[in-house]
């Protein structure tokens, strides 16, 4: 049974009509945001509450913990039902996005509890992305506070177009007119700008119900909608369905040999039998043969459905591909630019190598360029080299393949993408496209008649890059040198870049901050990857602090030409030898960002040799590399006669 449920089950009550009304209703996706303790979730336990969408036994369980963790006295605290989380009980504040649906006779409706304080920014942007509104709440005692400020430009980045100013607990403020039109003031005085097509004031409580579901008697001066009025009255964005037809390929559905459809949910536009469709990536054309349901096949089918697509030929398109209206394509590129909030306490490295994924597809990017950080105090661009955690920037993005896209500002869906840490696997940031970059359009793949395995041939030998990682004066340059020249003597074909000779040319413009020293390992990957397509045996001596930077280098090489040694010798060790003196100067703070002092060194988990030094000689460590790589070329080799690939 629900609390005073409108829909108490009676013996002819028709369950079914009722399920096709409900499916038949519009929905409105809005989400509430400002500062602390403006009443978010007070807002949205009203509306839960006044819409009589609250089982006896949660209302119950409400009364029990509004006695434990309320903050209205003797009152059911109505924010309890949103605050889900512990913590945010024990704390009285939301840290979690926490979605909520609810319904009334005339709309649906999911909205998205935001946090409010500046440290959980990350989770307000979540729950805009995919917002029709926002409801910006207002506490009428404190004003328009940065934090409001904050939340009213990210929602207006994220493309939401419609505003909701709740001047919220109005009943404090004895109700006064004056505060709520300078409050009104002040908002529309700083939005001007932002680009939103509609900002609804509304002076409210949510504790006591004024013009939330129900008009206020205490504010006769006020003559606009309540807020629930307004949520089921305001157009929605009706444009998806006659945006140029996208249909992102989540999933190639073959039970078998007779049947072959393209699964996945349409992004935008309409399609039906007989329409012509391109592949976004090769621009190969057929026509749609038929729009497969669970439930019989479609007539037509709109943006939001789920359905499977069979095409009239046999072409080729997999996960991560787009099916496409011939007359409107989206970009089909691997550089753009895109508005980025970061997410990670890590902050964004520009050069450092990420996983990028859209709606289907994925591919290893790096930020190339960090052109501005936008200030979401004031709308300012400002000059940045990194990107803490909660910021915003402009930036450009380079992915290794190209990947289909539209801008943000045409289509949410495919104009959205996010950023995911190599290493933790952790998504870090989440971004908006702009537009294409078309700086790179005239440059393409020169092919060449001798390729690396030939230049490998010649030389007799297998080309590897051995990268030597370890703090600085672990050995790693003395034990590169060494090796460098036993393989000479034996006829092998190397060369040695060693940290500190590329920084006397090919880096000399980097210093050693941590964007600094993911461009120095960049570059350096990327040189020892031509020197082994020449069929060389390169040995790379670098400090290389960071996993991902490691792991780019990896992931341009074919599988087993990269070879990771860990040299590892203890901190105290490497200060106690001090062969340049860094050691004592950077303790002394005449040296700054000194990996092992101030600065972090990530240790590899897995590598292919892991060298001990304590107690060993060089030529010891030497000899056992060498030994490692001869039986490693002797097994490839039998595998190879045995009939290997």
């Amino acid at each position: 049974m629900r609390q005073n449920t409108a829909l108490a089950v009676e013996p002819d009550y028709d369950v079914r009509a009722w399920l096709a009304e409900q499916e038949h209703k519009s929905l409105l996706r809005f989400l509430t945001c400002g500062s602390v303790d403006d009443g978010k979730s007070t807002l949205i336990g009203r509306l839960l509450y006044d819409t009589k969408l609250i089982f006896e036994d949660q209302l119950a369980a409400l009364e029990r913990d509004s006695r434990k963790h309320g903050t209205t006295g003797e009152d059911i605290d109505l924010a309890l039902l949103v605050d889900g989380l512990e913590a945010e009980r024990e704390q009285g504040i939301t840290i979690d996005v926490a979605y909520r649906f609810f319904a009334t006779a005339k709309r649906k409706f999911i909205v998205a509890d935001t946090p409010g304080h500046e440290q959980y920014t990350r989770n307000m942007a979540t729950g805009a992305s995919t917002a029709d509104l926002a409801v910006v709440l207002v506490d009428a005692r404190q004003g328009v506070l940065t934090q409001t400020r904050r939340h009213s430009i990210i929602a207006s980045l994220l493309g939401i177009r419609r505003i909701v100013v709740a001047i919220n607990k109005i009943d404090l403020i004895d109700y006064d007119q004056a505060t709520y039109q300078r409050i009104v003031e002040d908002y529309q005085k700083f939005a001007a700008d932002l680009g939103f097509s509609s900002i609804e004031a509304i002076p409210m409580s949510a504790r006591y119900g004024d013009n939330v579901t129900r008009r206020s008697e205490n504010m006769g001066w006020y003559q606009g909608p309540t807020l629930l009025e307004y949520l089921e009255s305001v157009p929605l964005d009706e444009a998806a369905d006659a945006r140029p037809f996208r249909f992102p390929v989540q999933y190639v559905n073959r039970p078998n040999l007779d049947f072959r459809g393209f699964a996945g949910t349409i992004a935008a536009g309409s399609i039906s039998p007989g329409d012509a469709v391109v592949v976004a990536k090769s621009g190969r054309a057929s026509k749609v043969k038929r729009i497969v349901t669970q439930d019989g096949d479609l007539p037509v089918a709109v943006a939001g459905q789920a359905v499977t697509l069979v095409l009239e030929d046999e072409i080729e398109v997999s996960r991560g591909n787009m099916l496409v209206a011939p007359n409107g394509r989206p970009h089909v590129a691997d550089q753009f630019a895109a508005q980025l909030v970061w997410f990670d306490e890590q902050a964004l490295r520009p050069g450092r190598s990420y996983i990028l994924r859209t709606e289907t597809d994925q591919s290893p990017a790096t930020v190339t360029d960090l052109r501005y950080r936008i200030n979401v105090n004031n709308f300012a661009q400002e000059a940045a080299k990194s990107l803490a955690m909660n910021e915003v920037a402009l930036v450009n993005v380079s992915t290794q393949t190209p990947i289909a896209f539209d801008s943000f500002a045409e289509n949410r869906a495919t104009g959205s993408f996010i950023i995911i840490d190599r290493i933790s696997n952790a998504t870090v940031g989440a971004g908006m496209i702009v537009n294409p970059l078309r700086r790179a359009a005239n440059i393409h793949w020169q092919a060449l008649e001798v390729d690396a395995k030939a230049r490998a041939a010649q030389k007799h030998q297998k080309p590897a890059v051995i990268w030597f990682t370890g703090l600085s004066g672990s050995g790693k340059s003395t034990i590169a040198g060494l090796l460098d020249k036993k393989l000479h003597l034996s006829g092998r074909h190397t060369y040695v870049l060693d940290g500190d000779n590329v920084r006397h040319g090919l880096n000399r413009d980097l210093g050693f901050t941590e964007q600094d020293r993911v461009e120095n390992i960049r570059r350096v990957a990327e040189v020892a990857k031509l020197m082994a397509d020449a069929g060389l045996i390169v040995l790379v001596s670098f400090i290389s602090p960071f996993r991902a930077e490691r792991q780019l280098a990896r992931d341009l090489l074919p599988k087993g030409d990269f070879i990771e040694i860990f040299v590892d010798t203890p901190l105290e060790e490497c200060a106690r030898r001090d062969p340049k003196g860094l050691y004592a100067r950077a303790a002394a703070g005449e040296i700054k960002n000194f990996t092992g002092i101030d600065s972090p060194y990530e240790a590899p988990e897995a590598p292919e040799i892991h060298l001990e030094t304590a107690g060993k000689s060089p030529e010891e460590m030497v000899d056992a590399i060498e030994k490692w790589l001869t039986e490693r070329d002797t097994a490839e080799q039998e595998y190879d006669d045995g009939g290997g690939i």
